[in-house]
């Protein structure tokens, strides 16, 4: 895994929870996290959105054995990645929001642009 922040949890739980949220941004649009784990999870998902560019059947595998659920795979595929066909990257923005009430953790908002 590139980045390789170990966000406290063994590799399984870890790649877990970021193929959850990697799904999840994808779907939403945006979500609320910890500011290290949005660091991991927007590496992940301008991963999938330059992978899911090229908008042909290898590609469509490679996303599908991260991104959790078929019908995200499909809005990435048909929605987002073709608004970002003239963009090089920087798919995703960071918007700190201050530290969270109860262990002060710094917080975020990521979402695509």
């Amino acid at each position: 895994m590139p980045g390789s922040r170990k966000l406290g949890r063994p590799s399984d739980h870890r790649k877990a929870m970021l193929r959850a949220m990697v799904t999840f941004l994808l779907e939403k649009g945006r979500i609320e996290t910890t500011v290290t784990r949005a660091k991991e999870v927007r590496s992940m998902t301008e991963k999938m959105i330059t992978v899911a560019k090229r908008d042909d059947l290898h590609s469509k595998r490679q996303v599908l054995s991260f991104v959790t659920k078929e019908d995200v795979v499909k809005k990435l595929f048909d929605e987002i990645a073709p608004k970002y066909k003239e963009r090089n990257g920087g798919y995703t923005r960071i918007i700190r929001t201050g530290p969270r009430r109860g262990d002060a953790a710094e917080m975020a908002i990521i979402e695509l642009v």
